[in-house]
């Protein structure tokens, strides 16, 4: 902005004034910079706010949504037509399918339970035993499947996470403790090893594929974390990290109630 040449005969007053105007001007159009600079700002956090409250919800509906469409597509056309609203509905009705293959399962699982179940159970599992080819696959899945369901179980020791070194010394990768190493290859005890422990290093980002390894003990690094927030980590490739401040709070009130009771007790 250039400044006004100053006219001849001007009071001091008027020089001032002019003065005056000149900075007022030039303040004005550096805080219509630093407003818009501001409402820039502004915007951008309400948006990356909106994105985030959204975004999740919307993915998680998304394959909710997925799930249960899968399912009934499954499902429904296995139904009798007089047992499927679908056909005097004007709308299909999402979520039969699901409801429908959750009571079969349970209804399955309590048949089960009983004699006659267990009989017929049993016959399956023979059948599937002495075909060729068939027993292989259906024998591995059945241990996967029992696997995982074990290892869910809220009584289960061996569900852990810890850290190891991999791929090489000084880098630490996290591995989910699966069970104390049995069967062969604790028989073999390699390395000399007796006491081994099985884990699951999953490669990041694209779980469930991932290493099974079999490490001594002594070479695990157990943490606190749960499953549930090391898995967080895993998926979010290292950006999602679990709160350790409550459960540091916790641990430590804990520890100053139980010197407490301690204490208090006669010698």
């Amino acid at each position: 902005m250039t400044k006004p040449t100053p006219t001849p005969n001007q009071t001091p007053a008027e020089k001032i004034s002019e003065a005056q105007l000149t900075a007022g001007l030039k303040r004005l159009a550096e805080d219509d910079g630093s407003a818009g600079g501001h409402f820039g700002t502004r915007m951008r956090n309400a948006f990356l706010t909106g994105l985030l409250i959204v975004g999740p919800v919307t993915i998680t509906l998304y394959m909710m949504w997925w799930v249960i469409n899968w399912i009934d597509a499954w499902v429904k056309p296995l139904l009798p037509a007089h047992y499927n609203p679908d056909t005097y509905l004007p709308f299909p009705l999402p979520g039969l399918g699901l409801l429908v293959a959750f009571l079969g399962l349970t209804l399955i699982g309590a048949l089960a339970a009983n004699l006659l179940g267990r009989t017929l159970v049993s016959s399956g599992e023979l059948m599937m035993s002495r075909t060729p080819i068939v027993r292989n696959v259906y024998g591995a899945i059945k241990q996967i499947f029992e696997s995982v369901i074990s290892t869910s179980g809220p009584n289960q020791n061996f569900q852990k996470v810890g850290l190891i070194e991999f791929p090489s010394k000084g880098i630490w990768s996290i591995v989910f403790v699966t069970a104390e190493t049995a069967g062969e290859i604790a028989d073999v005890k390699p390395g000399g090893e007796s006491d081994l422990l099985t884990v699951f290093m999953p490669t990041g980002i694209v779980p469930p594929t991932g290493f099974i390894c079999f490490i001594p003990r002594r070479d695990v690094t157990f943490l606190s974390m749960t499953v549930e927030e090391a898995a967080k980590i895993v998926l979010s490739g290292g950006i999602v990290t679990p709160d350790m401040q409550g459960k540091s709070k916790d641990t430590s009130a804990a520890k100053a109630l139980a010197l407490k009771t301690t204490m208090g007790k006669p010698a």
